[in-house]
């Protein structure tokens, strides 16, 4: 063989051998899988190496993250399961921390001050599991807004202390149409054990009382539960809140504008009889049961604010400084003192354009005069009843004055 033909057999047999030494380098056979050449293999391998290093801490964050119309009072939580918090942060959208409290146990946090509505909030939680790996979650979601929530403005105050006739009454600033799904979020109720039933006197107003004036020195409890009900069509409650007041004494003063006295009982028993001025023939008062529902000892009485206007359309009266007022109807109804009239007038004649006069002074600095005293005696929620001036009985709904219905008519108004 000459040394050319030598030499070509010799580069066929190492091409072919370098192809064989190719082939086996891909060669997805089992000598290779041995040895970890093989993709799937090594990629499996990977991902439980990743699964033995994570965190077995379960983080959850609510609401869930992107939602909308969240509650501003129970929704913001966080809670982990296989671990234990070891931080949570909660920002508005413009960075303003919100302070919050993490369980003695570190399985949750939960804000410690109620969220505003519409408002975006970012929430940022960090926790452990027993071998000290760290995971963490976020989240980010936008409470309801004020066009797709209602509120209740509801009286008496928390805390306050308030005569046997005063109602539980609550004003909503948007239409409920759902009234049943409402009042089931309300409840009101007596260490007394009166049964209180409530009576809706239009889509934006419900009073609760009981059939007679509450027991004195008896502790109401009202009970908003209104987070989430639904109102009305897309329109979402936000309050949750508890509210006690306490009834003082039992007392009702009697007007009566036939004999121009009042007389004042506790207990049912008469403790000062008062001269009074009504309502003159042309303005007379209203008759029935009146509660009072604000005090001041001085205020403005302008006419023209209640329709009693002269032909130049200004009030037939602007008094700036009517001394010892509190008034017994929305519409402009008061008892008050008068220091502009004759002392012959008070239990002499009825002369007002609708209120109820006692003497007094100018400057409401005398505690000697009459209006004082009632002034400095008197409660809200105290009940007045007003008799014999010919005029009709005020309306339930007009002020606090539900006492005016009946039970039956009263329980009918309910939409429990």
């Amino acid at each position: 063989m000459t040394d050319s033909k030598r030499r070509r057999r010799l580069m066929t047999a190492s091409a072919l051998l370098g192809g064989v030494l190719v082939l086996t380098g891909c060669s997805g056979g089992e000598e290779a899988s041995a040895s970890g050449g093989s993709g799937d293999s090594s990629q499996a391998r990977t991902d439980e190496a990743a699964a033995q290093k994570s965190s077995e801490a379960q983080i959850t964050i609510s609401p869930k993250d992107g939602s909308a119309n969240a509650s501003i009072n129970n929704s913001a939580a966080v809670t982990v399961s296989k671990g234990t918090l070891t931080g949570v942060t909660m920002t508005t959208q413009d960075g303003k921390a919100v302070a919050g409290q993490v369980s003695t146990d570190r399985k949750s946090w939960k804000p410690t001050t109620q969220l505003e509505r519409s408002t975006t909030y970012k929430v940022a939680a960090e926790a452990k599991d027993s071998e000290g790996r760290i995971a963490h979650e976020n989240a980010s979601f936008t409470t309801v807004s004020p066009a797709n929530s209602f509120i209740g403005t509801f009286t008496p105050d928390d805390g306050s202390t308030v005569g046997v006739g005063m109602p539980v009454s609550i004003n909503f600033d948007k239409a409920i149409a759902d009234k049943a799904a409402v009042q089931k979020g309300i409840t009101v109720s007596s260490s007394s054990g009166q049964e209180v039933a409530c009576h809706w006197f239009s889509a934006n107003r419900m009073d609760c009382r009981p059939q007679e004036y509450w027991k004195e020195g008896s502790t109401v409890t009202l009970k908003l539960a209104l987070d989430g009900v639904e109102g009305a069509d897309g329109v979402y409650g936000v309050q949750q809140k508890t509210v006690t007041f306490h009834i003082g004494r039992n007392q009702v003063s009697y007007v009566d504008a036939k004999t121009k006295q009042m007389k004042i009982t506790q207990d049912g028993k008469v403790v000062k009889t008062i001269p009074i001025s009504a309502g003159s023939p042309d303005h007379k008062t209203y008759e029935g049961q009146m509660v009072i529902s604000e005090k001041f000892k001085q205020t403005r009485m302008n006419g023209a604010t209640v329709g009693f206007t002269d032909d130049d359309g200004k009030g037939e009266y602007d008094i700036k400084d009517v001394p010892h007022a509190m008034r017994l109807t929305g519409s402009g109804t008061f008892i008050h003192g008068n220091y502009w009239g004759a002392p012959s007038v008070f239990g002499g004649a009825n002369t007002s354009h609708g209120c109820v006069g006692l003497q007094d002074k100018k400057g409401a600095g005398d505690p000697g005069m009459p209006a004082a005293w009632f002034f400095d005696h008197s409660l809200i929620g105290d009940v007045v009843v007003v008799q014999h001036t010919g005029d009709k009985t005020v309306s339930p709904d007009n002020g606090l004055n539900g006492w005016n219905m009946d039970w039956a008519q009263w329980k009918a108004g309910s939409a429990a």
